[in-house]
């Protein structure tokens, strides 16, 4: 049994294939950039005016003949003179001799000509070529995770295609005969399987829409069959129970059979004790404990990150932050725990009902208190470490 850090150190040391693939911009939303993107052109590509108004060669005048209209889109070539204005708006080619925009507001009209109310200073108002950037500049680098924001300015460069890291085929197997579909009456000593339906929800929240999921029964050989079928499918498979001790616990048993390796077993945690983290070739491969709360925190904690590496991000772990216990609680296990709690304005407090198998608190959680193996008591007002669970997802 290891520690909560070893574990985690075992999981940063990982190392995963890069795998890429180029899609369109508009589906490139919530992918991690697996190239460095140059600016094909300069943006602007031409002198462009900032505001509706008057195009001007800079004077100490305030009177000026209108002499043309320079609207958005328009290539002519309009030629200006001094004491001459062009009627331009937002957008537009500056004429090559003006050097000033003036604001429409800031304007009386009156026929072909314009008083200037406000003069602005020379140069005011007009967008100069490559001033946001210019051909050849850097400006996304590959590691960006793309929000619309880039895309948006990936389609103002006039890119259409980009380079992204694939997020992981991910599958689960969920093992226990006990275990029962949802929809129909549950039958005396059977339960409703939950585990692949949070852990798909959970998948697809990262931006993992399709997982495929496998079913067991509790015998070493169709334990063995259907991992095979599913490392058949994955890069990632999770498996759902059938990883503890029991008599028809064989999931370790049948991985070393599909000549998976094992990177660790077991944590000095809770909940989540019996985790089971391996590898085969590039594939990799979590046993989850059966309990809900278990298997739902080894996924926040361990599961993700791994997945978040392989779909290319450099900071893969769900953020820590520090906040006030208002609550008092006493840490006899000996182990790391993982609590479920609601932070609120710095504040964070235990919810009741901790046990693994019970989801109902944590559907209310916003992050997990965690409490060090060495540390036996929280008081009120201490400072403690929250692993936030609200800072994941497209």
């Amino acid at each position: 049994m290891i520690p909560v850090e070893h574990a985690l150190h075992i999981i940063d040391g990982t190392v995963v294939a890069e795998h890429i693939k180029k899609v369109k911009i508009a589906k490139s939303l919530g992918y991690i950039l697996a190239e460095d993107i140059s600016a094909p052109i300069n943006m602007p590509s031409f002198r462009q005016s900032a505001m509706d108004g008057y195009a001007i060669i800079w004077s100490d005048s305030t009177h000026y003949t209108v002499t043309e209209e320079a609207q958005a889109g328009d290539a002519k070539h309009i030629p200006l003179q001094a004491f001459e204005a062009v009627r331009i708006f937002t957008g537009a080619k500056v004429p090559d001799d003006a050097d000033t925009v003036v604001m429409q507001e800031h304007v009386t009209k009156q026929d072909n000509s314009i008083t200037i109310t406000k003069m602005p200073n020379k140069g005011s108002n007009v967008r100069p070529v490559g001033e946001q950037v210019s051909t050849g500049d850097l400006v996304l680098k590959k590691g960006l995770k793309l929000n619309e924001a880039a895309i948006g300015f990936l389609a103002g460069l006039g890119i259409k295609t980009v380079a992204v890291f694939k997020t992981p085929k991910v599958s689960i197997l969920v093992t226990g005969n006990e275990l029962q579909k949802q929809g129909k009456p549950l039958k005396e000593g059977a339960i409703y399987e939950s585990n692949s339906v949070m852990l798909k929800m959970a998948l697809h929240r990262f931006g993992i829409k399709h997982v495929k999921v496998f079913h067991t029964k509790d015998t070493l050989k169709a334990t063995k069959k259907s991992i095979k079928n599913a490392l058949a499918y994955s890069d990632v498979l999770l498996i759902s129970g059938g990883i503890s001790v029991g008599d028809y616990d064989f999931v370790k048993e049948a991985l070393g059979k599909n000549d998976v390796d094992e990177l660790f077993y077991k944590i000095n945690q809770k909940p989540g004790k019996p985790l089971w983290f391996g590898k085969k070739d590039q594939q990799f491969v979590f046993a989850l404990p059966g309990n809900p709360a278990s298997a739902l925190s080894c996924f926040y904690v361990y599961v993700l990150p791994l997945l978040k590496k392989c779909s290319g991000y450099s900071d893969y772990h769900l953020p820590r932050i520090q906040a006030k216990s208002d609550t008092e609680f006493k840490n006899t296990s000996g182990k790391t725990l993982f609590l479920k709690a609601c932070l609120k304005d710095g504040t964070v407090s235990i919810l009741p009902s901790q046990q693994s198998s019970m989801l109902n608190t944590f559907a209310t959680s916003n992050v997990l208190l965690m409490v060090p193996e060495d540390v036996e008591i929280i008081k009120k007002q201490d400072i403690v470490t929250c692993i936030n669970l609200e800072s994941y997802g497209n």
